[in-house]
């Protein structure tokens, strides 16, 4: 064995770890993000051992009210990677479509991805726990909705991401969901988060979507105004993340003509660094 070639082998490793934000990110918050998320479903529990009468009821509408989301979010960032994966991202720049016609065919595509992991998990839960998810009776359209447009609004902005710094934002697309679980309150209500990342839950729509469900199934009620603030803040961020897709297309299509001579673009400071271009 030759440990020069064993040291420069785990150099390039080393450097590539070092010298990429987004791998260092994806090495750091998988562990914090799973001890904070169970942490605090621990703490729940812990200190509100009778606050569910029906746990298993409550705990699996909200697991596939969030499963939704996740598909919903995930499910879009497959599609936008899977033309990135194909070699064919590029080809989309210079074929007639515009960027608004690629997010809005992958957000059609995105809905019956998620539905079709959706239906199954529902169908199973009432003969195998005696659970029904329609429990939640005519709200349950505009949670979905809500669940929707929010996992869409993060699959645009890591879409942004990706057209702004290339492939190397990819770990980012599997991380979003797992980062915000936590303030989401999606098992535990929100008081049981510490002042300081409640504030930060009340800037997402998740908590209100999450506390509405719980409303309906543990006190029978349903609050309008819940629903009304996950609609606000949907369409604020829904809003900016168009925005920030729109700013980053142009960036992407200068950076695209620019380096039109370069079909491989490699150029590692490029936008464009690790898509292919075919004609």
């Amino acid at each position: 064995m030759n440990l020069i070639r064993i040291y420069g082998l785990f150099l390039r490793h080393f450097y590539l770890i070092t010298r990429s934000f987004p791998r260092i990110l994806d090495l750091i918050y998988w562990p914090t993000i799973q001890i904070t998320l169970w942490g605090f479903i621990s703490n729940f529990f812990a200190t509100y051992s009778t606050y569910y009468n029906n746990a298993v009821g409550i705990i699996l509408t909200c697991a596939i009210l969030y499963d939704f989301l996740f598909r919903t979010s995930i499910g879009f960032n497959m599609l936008f990677l899977e033309e990135i994966w194909s070699r064919n991202f590029t080809n989309l720049f210079i074929s007639p479509m515009k960027i608004s016609e690629i997010i809005t065919s992958l957000v059609a595509t995105a809905l019956i991805r998620a539905l079709i992991g959706l239906v199954p998990a529902i169908l199973l839960t009432s003969p195998l726990f005696g659970i029904s998810i329609l429990n939640l009776g005519v709200s349950l359209f505009f949670l979905f909705l809500s669940l929707y447009i929010f996992g869409i609004t993060l699959g645009i902005f890591v879409s942004a991401g990706l057209l702004r710094f290339g492939p190397s934002f990819e770990n980012i697309a599997w991380s979003t969901m797992f980062l915000i679980a936590p303030f989401g309150c999606i098992y535990y209500p929100v008081d049981i988060l510490p002042a300081f990342f409640q504030k930060i839950a009340y800037c997402m729509p998740l908590v209100y979507i999450f506390e509405e469900a719980r409303s309906i199934l543990v006190d029978q009620t349903m609050n309008i105004e819940n629903l009304y603030k996950a609609f606000i803040l949907n369409v604020i961020y829904l809003s900016v993340a168009i925005s920030s897709t729109a700013s980053s297309s142009a960036s992407f299509r200068a950076c695209f003509l620019q380096n039109s001579r370069d079909l491989s673009f490699t150029n590692p400071r490029s936008p464009m660094s690790g898509f292919t271009f075919i004609l």
